[in-house]
């Protein structure tokens, strides 16, 4: 195996890793020199690379590779886990993609999958389609484990051609994936076209779906294309698809069974090649149990089910979004940015996000529009959240966030994170208890089980709250 990284420490434990678990491995700095040794030596059976390097990138040595070694199985290493880079990986024929920081034992492991050695191992083909359109700014943003499995899972997915489910709460950017998905496609070029079946009345459904003939229906005064045929060529997102009347879900089967239709009122078969991205806030096995969904078309929908998960699971991209919102509210107003101050950070990250990212933006917005500082405090962002605002979550949950938290705090390289948690988890505690108490004191202290003189010296001003 080759491990191709500018970083020495990177290369070493990795290097190391490899060699203990049985494999020889050899260790280059540049692509240029592991270019080099393809030429000389042949390729090896697996080649880890780096991202960002000084001269080729790794997405550039991928390239020539794939061009001098077509076969040769490629793992693209990077700690900016993003659709954008994932998808370019993807596109560029790499076999895996790796985010660091990474577990020795999942590169490891990581490495025998990719080569079959272990039992859920299976071929993969390197043959990809040519890349369309991808506009700079990325539409979905987060770091935590959770979005960067689901930027990976997007990358590898752009490129086959399947439906795809897409599950999640409402508010949490399900379309934002359908449109990732379509962006880093082969089909990037060709319309993306979105309809929330939920939106329309299910008598005009059909022929927003389907299109209609002129004269079809009272006030169809011309022929109107529906969105199958607008969809032609690139990607069809069908929103809340679980509220689609039965009647239509057997019209759609047959679209996605066949690739044909009839316009309502018409005779002339219209065929189509669509990519068919749906998504839903339900449980649409529990709407199947019921019958107001058709197992057969689930089963055709379901074909790669991605879950994107709830805001309060990723709280730890809440500062980020938060900042990112502001700042493009920003712009819009030709305004100066505003910034969050840590006890407005504190109420943000309390609150449970029941509208998820859609609520945050939201939010932003309103901040943007009507603090009237450029620094946002906690009584700016209470009177935004209005009737809107939530009990802090419950104590089944508080352990999520922590982690995300640390290991946002690790990866960044930020130092002690002991003394720092301690002290947010002391204050936060005491905070709760003296409000539920009315700010007496002596009282909070009683139901925390700490004496009086330890609360009010574990209140006295600190350093400035983590983030």
């Amino acid at each position: 195996m080759w491990v191709v990284d500018d970083d020495r420490s990177v290369r070493f434990v990795l290097a190391t890793a490899l060699r203990d678990a049985g494999y020889a491995v050899a260790e280059f700095e540049q692509a240029d020199a592991a270019l080099d040794a393809l030429a000389g030596q042949g390729a090896p059976a697996l080649l880890f690379t780096d991202v960002r390097m000084p001269g080729d990138d790794g997405l550039v040595l991928l390239d020539k590779l794939k061009a001098r070694a077509p076969g040769l199985p490629v793992v693209v290493m990077s700690a900016y886990t993003d659709v954008a880079s994932t998808a370019g990986a993807f596109r560029g024929g790499a076999q895996e993609f790796l985010s660091k920081p990474f577990d020795l034992d999942e590169a490891v492991a990581l490495a025998a999958r990719v080569l079959g050695e272990d039992e859920g191992a299976a071929g993969r083909s390197n043959e990809v389609s040519s890349p369309g359109t991808v506009p700079d700014a990325p539409l979905l943003v987060g770091s935590t484990p959770a979005m960067r499995e689901l930027f990976r899972a997007i990358g590898r997915l752009a490129q086959a051609p399947l439906s795809v489910l897409v599950t999640g709460e409402t508010g949490t950017g399900k379309e934002l994936v359908a449109r990732a998905l379509h962006r880093e496609s082969p089909r990037a070029a060709q319309p993306f076209v979105a309809l929330n079946t939920a939106a329309i009345p299910a008598e005009l459904l059909e022929s927003e779906l389907f299109g209609h003939e002129a004269g079809a229906f009272t006030g169809a005064s011309k022929r109107h294309p529906g969105r199958f045929e607008q969809a032609d060529g690139g990607t069809l997102f069908l929103d809340e698809i679980g509220d689609m009347p039965l009647p239509l879900q057997t019209r759609l089967l047959r679209v996605l069974a066949e690739g044909e239709f009839f316009r309502v009122g018409g005779r002339e078969l219209i065929r189509v090649d669509v990519r068919v991205i749906a998504a839903t806030h339900q449980d649409l096995e529990a709407r199947v149990a019921d019958g107001r969904f058709r197992a057969d078309l689930l089963h055709r929908l379901d074909v790669v089910r991605l879950r994107v998960p709830s805001l309060r699971e990723r709280s730890a991209d809440v500062v980020p979004l938060a900042e990112r919102f502001l700042a493009i509210a920003a712009r819009r107003f030709a305004a100066p940015v505003k910034r969050l101050t840590p006890p407005a950070i504190e109420r943000l990250l309390a609150h449970d996000w029941p509208g998820n990212v859609r609520e945050l933006e939201n939010l932003c917005w309103r901040l943007a529009a009507l603090a009237p500082a450029e620094a946002i405090g906690r009584a700016e962002v209470e009177r935004a959240l209005g009737s809107r605002a939530q009990p802090a979550r419950a104590a089944t949950d508080w352990s999520a966030p922590l982690a995300d938290w640390a290991r946002a705090q690790l990866e960044a390289g930020a130092g002690d994170i002991h003394a720092r948690a301690l002290a947010r988890f002391d204050r936060t505690l005491l905070q709760v208890a003296l409000d539920h108490t009315g700010g007496r004191r002596a009282q909070a202290a009683a139901l925390l089980g700490v004496g009086r003189n330890t609360l009010s010296r574990k209140l006295k001003p600190v350093g400035k709250a983590p983030r």
